[in-house]
């Protein structure tokens, strides 16, 4: 926590002193890495870029070797139980722990939230799937004061997974203002 307040305070003197120092701080915080896999898997799911890159900054930052208390791993953070599901639907005899490639991690986080796209639609309800789990979002699309409508979340109910949503969209808003 203290290094995060840390590179705010000096992204925020830079963004004082001046713009050109301020956006190659902010493109320090939110780079551009894994390139040509993210532009690859990008296309051939159909996912913004942007919210590939937002996810991976918000998930590992980048680190290749990111694991979770709760056995997430790689640069997406992809759980056991999601892993061998996506296999199942790729049609692939994958090891979980090839997730520590970040050609392959990015290959199954990007269909994974092509998937996602495909069964909620928007942003905000593919994040909070990503974080919460599909069975998770579909219960609460089925309850009314959360969604009105069956199809969006007003509200989130789980606050962790209320956060993560907000962390990646300011993060999808960065990449897009910062790469623009």
């Amino acid at each position: 926590m203290k290094k995060t307040i840390t590179a705010v305070f000096l992204i925020l003197v830079l963004c004082l002193t001046g713009g050109i120092a301020c956006r190659s701080a902010l493109r320090a915080v939110y780079p551009h890495k894994y390139e040509d896999s993210v532009e690859k898997y990008s296309a051939q799911y159909g996912v913004d870029k942007n919210l590939i890159y937002a996810v991976i900054c918000t998930e590992s930052s980048f680190r290749t070797d990111a694991s979770s208390e709760v056995g997430a791993a790689g640069l997406m953070q992809i759980m056991p139980e999601t892993f061998e599901w996506l296999c199942m639907r790729m049609g692939e005899d994958a090891e979980f722990y090839e997730l520590y490639d970040p050609d392959t991690a990015i290959r199954f986080g990007t269909y994974l939230l092509h998937l996602l796209t495909e069964e909620f639609g928007d942003v905000r309800t593919v994040l909070a799937a990503y974080h919460a789990g599909r069975g998770q979002v579909a219960r609460w699309l089925g309850d009314a004061s959360v969604s009105p409508d069956g199809k969006t979340l007003a509200k989130i109910p789980y606050s962790d997974t209320a956060h993560y949503v907000r962390k990646v969209e300011r993060a999808i808003s960065m990449y897009q203002n910062l790469y623009a």
